[in-house]
């Protein structure tokens, strides 16, 4: 059977152009007339939208103009265009689209399940540079020729990311990640089939005990679901300290400072970089610090940091949870001079605990592939790590590898043995 139900933005598409442009030319001029904030008061700019509306009809019972043939669509198309964010506002608000991103004004794709879908949505170069200034005046942050490229946070919490024309060819490129709630807790991944329930269990006696969790992968693999899961499963007595490039954390603990970076100012003065914000973080007085991606320098500072025995996570792009470790020996060198990897090298080692690695299969779905000890011991400036549970297939299995720091989930009062062992 057919279905004659339609959404009112698709229906407003196939009222004539012209006429919804009008309309949005006078919304427009009442909204600046009346001094209304649209992007805080869309439940007002709905209102004026309804009595231009109603105003129009009542001028095309004399024959001066057409009707409007589907009032509540072109509300809906008014409201996005003025108050959200135009042709991309039906995406936003879809809470199957994960993702949307522009590569031309006539190029929209989105991402859902984990799939790229190329869209029918066509926008003009003048559209997308409308886009791009509304969502940055949304977020107080700025794009230009001396920063080029910027990440921001929506209203809605998603992120922005947006490479300046010129830099990025002939237009600006676009990126929003939406963030899409799926999982709030360890056991939620359990039944989105992300990981087994041994798994599960274990992790969240390593985060009961402090354990140094570092979660590894690719780009949407779920590295922020899981930490943030992980971050859920912290008890409550602790108090969390977290610092991100753009907010993206989301969880709830009754005691948690979130912090962001800054950019520079039009002067060139007042950025605060992730580097200012982890060693911000220790005078904090935190009992656990969470950094949301490990990119560059900043390493080192989060590295000396769980190395003084607070404990922590934090993300970071790898391929693998060997990678991972590579990679977490190779970023602190970027600090400067006189860092090197004969320093590194063995703090990584006694600084972090577990590494989880995640991948997304060829269907979209999200997937713990490893969950690896790091044994504290290095042979020819290689770490030496543990498997504790690896994927064969479609299956997390155990692996033969217990975890190091024993006394730590001694005092938390877990026996990490019996744990494992029963959950063979």
């Amino acid at each position: 059977m057919t279905s004659n139900l339609t959404t009112p933005v698709a229906a407003a598409h196939r009222v004539d152009s012209t006429l919804v442009d009008d309309l949005d030319a006078q919304v427009r001029d009442v909204v600046r007339r009346e001094g209304v904030d649209p992007q805080r008061d869309a439940v007002r700019v709905r209102r004026i939208a309804e009595q231009v509306i109603r105003s129009h009809d009542e001028r095309s019972l004399t024959g001066a103009v057409t009707p409007v043939p589907d009032a509540p669509g072109v509300v809906g198309e008014l409201v996005a265009r003025v108050s959200g964010f135009g042709a991309l506002q039906r995406y936003l608000d879809d809470p199957d689209v994960e993702e949307i991103w522009i590569n031309a004004p006539e190029r929209v794709f989105v991402a859902r399940g984990g799939r790229h879908e190329l869209t029918t949505t066509m926008l003009t170069h003048a559209q997308v540079q409308e886009l791009v200034e509304r969502m940055l005046k949304s977020s107080g942050r700025r794009i230009d020729l001396s920063q080029p490229f910027v990440d921001a946070m929506l209203p809605q919490g998603h992120r922005l990311h947006v490479v300046l024309e010129g830099i990025s060819r002939d237009f600006a490129a676009v990126n929003i990640r939406k963030f899409v709630l799926r999982a709030a807790r360890l056991s939620d991944l359990v039944e989105l089939g992300s990981m087994t329930t041994p798994a599960c269990r274990f992790l969240e006696a390593a985060v009961l005990a402090g354990l140094n969790i570092v979660v590894a992968g690719g780009t949407q693999a779920g590295k922020t679901t899981m930490l943030n899961c992980l971050a859920a499963a912290i008890p409550g007595g602790n108090r969390i300290v977290s610092v991100e490039e753009v907010w993206e954390l989301a969880f709830n603990h009754p005691d948690w400072v979130s912090l962001q970076t800054r950019q520079a100012g039009l002067e060139g003065t007042g950025e605060v970089t992730l580097r200012d914000l982890v060693r911000e973080s220790l005078r904090m007085r935190p009992t656990r610090i969470v950094v949301g991606e490990v990119r560059s320098a900043e390493s080192l500072d989060l590295l000396l940091a769980l190395n003084s025995g607070l404990p922590g996570m934090a993300t970071l792009h790898a391929n693998s949870a060997r990678e991972a470790l590579v990679k977490l020996c190779t970023l602190p060198l970027l600090a400067g001079e006189n860092i090197s990897s004969r320093f590194v090298v063995p703090t990584v080692a006694a600084s972090v605990d577990l590494v989880v690695h995640l991948g997304i299969d060829a269907a979209g779905v999200r997937r713990v592939n490893e969950i690896v000890a790091v044994t504290g011991r290095v042979e020819n400036d290689i770490i030496e790590i543990e498997p504790l549970f690896h994927r064969t297939g479609d299956r997390l299995l155990r692996a033969g590898g217990m975890p190091g720091r024993l006394e730590a989930f001694e005092r938390a009062g877990i026996d990490v043995h019996a744990l494992l062992r029963r959950d063979c």
